[in-house]
């Protein structure tokens, strides 16, 4: 099966910038979305073959998560069960015989770490759902995780030491969800991959000189990492500041 994530940084925005062609060319059996940045009723998409799961923030133009699937669920969740943190949209899963999809926008320590406490929160609440859902069947979990994980996520470690997305705290918590029994993917088929990112400042020419950061990813149930066939990062493709991300899983 071939999945797709994608922080689209505003869905509308993105349509203007090919995302349909790219969608077409990617031919996912899943394609998520992070950041759609729009309430319901405010795009119409036609994509044939395809069923739409939304989950919206209670605030206009901010956030949101979307899965667009060739496969009918059993269940469609929103959100990870915990009121205050479940007002923004972050949260879509998708339930399937063999294993629930996550599809996550983690939400960003801001500058100066202004929302530290609030993202440790967030991240100790959604190890909870995660793990539960674990105890049940296998979990795909994919979408921007706001964490480089290692020095080598990233390109340059030593000066974006301690600020967001590349804190002591922000790391440390990813760890602690991958010591859950979770293995990133890209990471599991390239230890060693250097240069592989996926967002990019629209400052400083980023993208062009590819300093980039890798924040987007898919992590699966370790019991079915060997199922992993391959996690491109499609690089290539504009239209926002992150580039999708995939992984073919022989399940």
């Amino acid at each position: 099966m071939k999945f797709v994530s994608w922080n689209v940084n505003g869905l509308r925005a993105c349509v203007q910038k090919g995302f349909l062609e790219r969608f077409n060319e990617l031919d996912a059996d899943f394609f998520c979305l992070q950041e759609t940045k729009l309430q319901e009723g405010q795009i119409d998409l036609d994509l044939p073959g395809y069923q739409q799961y939304w989950c919206y923030a209670e605030k206009k133009g901010y956030s949101g998560t979307a899965v667009f699937t060739k496969h009918t669920p059993i269940s469609v969740t929103r959100g990870i069960g915990v009121e205050e943190l479940d007002n923004e949209g972050r949260v879509l899963c998708l339930e399937y015989e063999k294993f629930f999809l996550v599809c996550c926008y983690t939400p960003n320590a801001q500058r100066e770490l202004a929302r530290i406490d609030h993202r440790m929160r967030w991240d100790e609440a959604f190890r909870d759902f995660l793990h539960k859902l674990d105890q049940k069947k296998p979990v795909v979990i994919c979408g921007d995780l706001n964490v480089a994980h290692n020095e080598i996520d990233l390109k340059n470690p030593k000066s974006n030491r301690g600020n967001a997305g590349f804190s002591d705290e922000e790391r440390e918590s990813f760890t602690k969800t991958l010591n859950l029994g979770f293995t990133d993917t890209f990471r599991y088929l390239h230890p060693d991959a250097t240069d592989a990112y996926t967002w990019w400042s629209y400052m400083f020419n980023a993208r062009k000189n590819n300093a980039g950061w890798r924040i987007d990813y898919f992590l699966v149930s370790e019991r079915i990492k060997e199922s992993v066939e391959q996690t491109p990062i499609y690089s290539d493709i504009l239209g926002s500041d992150h580039c999708p991300v995939g992984l073919i899983l022989g399940i």
